[in-house]
């Protein structure tokens, strides 16, 4: 070990600080903590934390910049005739069933909101079957090739991609394999790992999680760029003949896999790059909204627009800003070849502030109460501004039917568990009632069609498998002139 060289490598940044337990840890720790810090690109993890210092400082809001997004760039699932939306959904399992579309599924984070040890995807919501989020994602996925089949006698790949970090790649692979790839060809499923970045306190020291440990977190959902050109995972899906790619985040539990309306807007609008949104509930809810910021594409935060922007309207009395992101996205294969070669280095990192373990100066473990520290991480998103012109897209969906995240543990009030097991339930009990099913109580009563969304009211437990209907198609012989009576479980039988 060169000691004399690594402090004086850490003396340069200013980071001397980590070697201050050297002398009360033992031989193999110092093994370890040597390791970890000759592993740290110092000029460039500092220059990271110096911008984003600079960019805490200079935080502006932007309101006499945006502007919505034009509307000839917007299309929506409700506001399309239905010869449209099927030429839509025609175009993308066309190129499906060629081979030609991708999933690239974001699924590096840590969950530390959620309170699980282990990767969102394999989190378990409590539904009937017991399917966690990898397993209704992966059987969305073959249920798409199967209808883009039947469209044009074809069969197609989906390939999936799964960006995990450091923390879920080696669980998400035992967890896959455990699990026989849930019937998807093992050979299409290719995980990669994003960059991890130190983690810093406000005034600029990388932080020791134990003694002989840095505390490390995943650069954000936009490493996604760098982990494509490192991982050659670019590479692979040219090589593939992947010309369009469905990028979107894990904890969603509602996601429509290489959604092929979806798809085929974008592909039909000649985009390169799309996001899909759902309208905002209220002006003040805390979701960024997709628009322009000068002449570029941009989510911009609800933090950095103020409440006279937020409450505009336009003509028609809907948010004039109210493309709410769901981190759901369309790109080219073309276009990522440019990001990932000519862009990547000009994202910036954006910080999060967080309570970060640390160790105090006689090496005990300190959990704090309070954020004590920042991550740095990148947006997915952040590339919008690289599509010019007429190049970008955006779909706007209807969050009942689209958007649920898993995002908390059981006691928040929204976006956990409970909420994401009633979404399926809601929506599932919605197709039923749509291909002519009736739900009944247990002495013949009719259920009513509509809840009174009471808090204290139970929604009727149906839960439909994706392999039988992935949006609510091919029902009728199922539950059509049919009194059910929940629970109603419909499961595609086990092969034998």
């Amino acid at each position: 070990m060169d000691l004399e060289g690594l402090k004086s490598k850490l003396k340069q940044f200013n980071q001397e600080h980590l070697l201050d337990l050297w002398d009360i840890i033992s031989e193999e720790e110092r093994k370890l903590l040597y390791n970890d810090l000759s592993s740290i690109n110092y000029g460039e993890v500092t220059a990271f934390f110096d911008q984003c210092k600079l960019d805490m400082k200079t935080v502006e809001k932007l309101d006499d910049n945006m502007s919505p997004i034009p509307k000839e760039l917007l299309g929506s699932i409700v506001r399309t005739d239905e010869t449209l939306l099927k030429k839509y959904q025609y175009s993308g399992l066309d190129k499906i069933s060629k081979s030609q579309v991708a999933v690239l599924l974001l699924a590096g984070g840590q969950g530390t909101r959620l309170g699980v040890s282990y990767p969102k995807g394999m989190y378990d919501v409590g539904l009937p079957s017991k399917k966690t989020l990898y397993q209704l994602q992966a059987e969305r996925i073959l249920k798409t090739q199967e209808l883009a089949a039947n469209v044009n006698g074809k069969e197609g790949n989906i390939p999936w991609y799964i960006m995990t970090s450091d923390y879920t790649k080696e669980a998400t692979e035992n967890f896959f394999e455990k699990h026989n790839h849930f019937g998807i060809d093992k050979n299409n499923i290719t995980l990669f790992e994003q960059d991890m970045l130190p983690c810093f306190t406000f005034d600029g020291k990388i932080i020791l999680e134990k003694p002989h440990k840095v505390a490390r977190a995943p650069d954000g959902n936009g490493g996604l760029y760098r982990a494509l050109y490192k991982g050659k995972i670019l590479d692979d899906m040219i090589n593939r003949g992947i010309k369009y790619i469905h990028v979107y985040c894990v904890d969603n539990i509602l996601v429509k896999m290489a959604d092929p309306t979806f798809l085929g807007f974008c592909i039909e609008k000649n985009a390169c790059c799309g996001a899909k949104v759902v309208e905002k509930t209220h002006p003040t809810e805390a979701v960024g909204v997709v628009c322009k910021v000068g002449d570029i594409y941009q989510v911009v935060e609800y933090s950095e627009i103020s409440l006279k922007t937020a409450e505009l309207r336009d003509d028609q009395g809907r948010l004039a800003f109210n493309a709410g992101n769901i981190c759901n996205h369309f790109f080219s294969t073309e276009f990522l070849k440019k990001v990932c070669e000519n862009h990547e280095s000009e994202l910036k990192h954006h910080v999060a502030k967080k309570k970060i373990p640390f160790v105090d100066d006689k090496g005990n473990i300190i959990k704090p109460t309070q954020p004590n520290g920042i991550k740095m991480e990148k947006f997915v998103f952040d590339v919008f501004k690289f599509a010019r012109n007429s190049s970008f897209a955006v779909w706007e969906v209807l969050r009942e039917e689209e958007f649920s995240p898993l995002k908390n543990g059981i006691d928040a009030p929204k976006d956990n568990a409970t909420t994401s097991r009633h979404s399926i339930f809601n929506l599932h009990k919605c197709w039923v009632l749509k291909a002519g099913g009736t739900f009944v109580n247990d002495d013949g009563t009719v259920l009513p069609d509509l809840e009174s969304h009471n808090d204290d009211e139970k929604p009727v437990l149906c839960e439909i498998s994706p392999l039988i209907s992935l949006d609510g198609e091919a029902l009728e012989c199922y539950v059509k002139d049919k009194k059910l009576t929940p629970p109603l479980i419909i499961e595609k039988p086990e092969k034998n």
